[in-house]
C-alpha cells in the first residue's frame, strides 16, 4: 500500500475503496497535505474538508481529518457537501480544503480534490507529487500512526453558500420557470433545494421537479455522467412529457452541469460559455474571458463582439485556474461543462453557471432553443475516441494528410483549414486513446473531415 502512483493522479487522488484507497492511506495524505502546504510557506493551522455521498466518503473523511491533527493542524468538517461547497468553504475561510469524491467514477472509487486556501488548485506541479512522497514515505513508516490532539469541529456551512451563490445571481425578477433538475443521485440532490428551491432561503419564480435527488453513490439509475448522451435520455423525455422550460443536469459532485432545452435538446457547453461570457461582460465590460481550444469559434467571436478579451488555454481545470489568476479572467469555460468564475475564488461551479443560464432564459420570453441558437453558430463533432497502438505516429499520419492547413500544437494538434473548418486531436495521459474534436461551418461539412481524419486515426 506504500506505491501511490496509481492513485495519485494529475490533478486529484482517485482510486478503488478499499484495495487501492482506504483508512490508513487517507490519513497519512492528510499528514503528508498538512506538512506540504507548511514547507511552501501556507498557513496550515487549520483546514476545512467535505465529502460526497459516497458510503465510505465519511470514514476517508475522519482519517483524514486524523493525519491533518497528527501533523498539528485543526480541521473544520462541512460533511456533506459538493466540490464547489468545499471551494466556498476555502474560499470564504481562508483555509485549505480537501473535498472526498470520485465525481462520476462507479460507486467502488472514492478521492480527494485539494486545493490551498482560496480554493488554489494543488496539481503534481503545485504540491501533490509532494504530498505523494511523503505519503508513502508514512505508510513504510510504522512508527507514523501517533495521533495528536483531537481538533475537529463540525460545521454546517449550506446556508451560507447559498446565500453567496444567491448574491452573485439575481433570480428574483425573471419569469416563472419549470425546470427539471436530473441529480443522478449525486450532490446536487443536497445543494439544489438549498439554491434555486426554498428549503433554506426565500423561494424563486422557479418550479423544480426533482429526478433522482436520492442520495446514492451506487448510482442506481444511471451514471452521474451529463456529458455521455446516455444519461441524458431520462431527463429529455422527461422534459418533453412535462412541457418543462429547461433542464438541468449535474455529475456526481456537482462541479458540471449540462443544459437541456424545452425540446430535450441538449445545448452545448461551448453555447453556455459563450452565454455566460455575454452576461459577465455586461457586468464587467472589457474583461478577459478564458476558453480550451475545444470550445466553438463561436466563443471567442462572441467574447469578442461584447467587448471582452478572450485567452485561449489548453484544456484542464488546472491550466483554465491559472490562466484566469494570470489575467484576472471574470469568467472561463470548457467544453466538458466545467465553468469558472473570479467572483467565486476563480473555482468551478456547476450550480453557479445554471443559475446564469436560468437568469438569462427568464429574463426574455423566448424558449430556450431560440434564445440558445444566437450562441450555437457552428457545427460540432463532439469528442471522439479512437484506441491507439502509437498515438504519436496516427498523430503525425494526420498532420502529413492535411499540407496546406494551419498547424498549433498549444494542447495536441489543432489543424485550421481554409473554409474555417478545424479540428483538435489530443492524446489522452492516463490510456491509449486519441481524441478528436471537430467543427465545421455545416453539419455536412463536419460530417466529412470527422470521417477523414478517424479514417486515417483507425487505420
Amino acid at each position: 500500500m506504500s506505491d501511490l502512483s496509481k492513485i495519485v493522479k494529475a490533478y486529484d487522488v482517485r482510486g478503488t475503496v478499499p484495495d487501492q484507497f482506504n483508512e490508513s492511506v487517507a490519513r497519512a495524505l492528510g499528514t503528508a497535505f498538512v506538512e506540504m502546504l507548511r514547507e511552501s510557506g501556507d498557513d496550515a493551522d487549520q483546514i476545512v474538508i467535505a465529502h460526497d455521498m459516497r458510503e465510505s466518503g465519511p470514514g476517508l473523511a475522519a482519517a483524514f481529518a486524523r493525519g491533518a491533527n497528527a501533523a498539528g493542524a485543526g480541521v473544520i468538517n462541512t460533511g456533506l457537501g459538493s466540490t464547489d461547497q468545499l471551494y466556498y468553504a476555502s474560499g470564504a475561510l481562508g483555509l485549505p480544503g480537501a473535498m472526498f469524491t470520485a465525481s462520476h467514477n462507479p460507486a467502488q472509487y472514492n478521492g480527494i480534490k485539494l486545493c490551498r486556501a482560496g480554493a488554489k488548485p494543488v496539481g503534481q506541479d503545485s504540491g501533490l507529487a509532494i504530498v505523494r512522497r511523503r505519503a508513502e514515505q508514512l505508510l513504510r513508516d510504522l512508527n507514523a500512526d501517533a495521533d495528536g490532539p483531537d481538533r475537529i469541529e463540525s460545521r454546517d456551512l449550506l446556508r451560507d453558500y447559498a446565500t453567496h451563490l444567491r448574491s452573485l445571481v439575481d433570480l428574483s425578477g425573471i419569469r416563472p420557470l419549470k425546470v427539471i433538475v436530473d441529480a443522478g443521485n449525486g450532490m446536487g440532490g443536497f445543494t439544489v433545494p438549498a439554491v434555486l428551491g426554498d428549503q433554506v432561503l426565500a423561494a424563486l419564480p422557479l418550479t423544480i421537479v426533482p429526478m433522482y435527488f436520492e442520495l446514492d453513490g451506487s448510482f442506481p439509475n444511471h451514471e452521474a455522467n451529463p456529458l455521455d448522451p446516455a444519461n441524458l435520455v431520462d431527463l429529455q423525455e422527461a422534459i418533453r412529457a412535462q412541457g418543462a422550460d429547461i433542464g438541468v443536469a449535474f455529475d456526481g459532485d456537482a462541479d458540471r452541469c449540462f443544459i437541456i432545452d424545452e425540446n430535450g435538446d441538449p445545448v452545448s457547453p461551448s453555447a453556455v460559455t459563450a452565454l455566460v461570457a455575454k452576461r459577465e461582460l455586461a457586468k464587467f465590460p472589457g474583461s478577459t474571458i478564458i476558453h480550451n481550444l475545444i470550445t466553438s469559434s463561436a466563443v471567442p467571436e462572441i467574447i469578442t463582439e461584447n467587448g471582452g478579451k478572450p485567452v485561449r488555454s489548453r484544456v484542464g481545470h488546472s491550466f483554465i485556474k491559472a490562466e484566469m489568476a494570470r489575467t484576472n479572467a471574470v469568467f472561463g469555460g470548457e467544453h466538458s461543462a466545467h465553468y469558472y468564475f473570479r467572483d467565486f475564488w476563480f473555482a468551478d461551479t456547476g450550480m453557479l453557471a445554471a443559475m446564469h443560464v436560468l437568469a438569462a432564459l427568464g429574463g426574455q420570453d423566448r424558449p430556450l432553443s431560440e434564445f440558445a441558437a444566437e450562441f450555437e453558430r457552428y457545427a460540432a463533432s463532439g469528442e471522439i475516441n479512437s484506441t491507439v497502438g502509437d498515438a504519436p505516429a496516427r498523430v503525425a499520419d494526420v498532420r502529413a494528410a492535411f499540407p496546406d492547413a494551419t498547424f498549433d500544437e498549444l494542447d495536441g494538434l489543432t489543424v485550421t483549414l481554409a473554409d474555417g473548418a478545424w479540428f483538435n486531436l489530443r492524446a489522452s495521459n492516463t490510456e491509449p486513446l486519441l481524441r478528436l474534436n471537430v467543427e465545421a461551418p455545416k453539419p455536412d461539412r463536419m460530417a466529412s473531415l470527422r470521417d477523414e481524419v478517424l479514417s486515417i486515426v483507425r487505420r
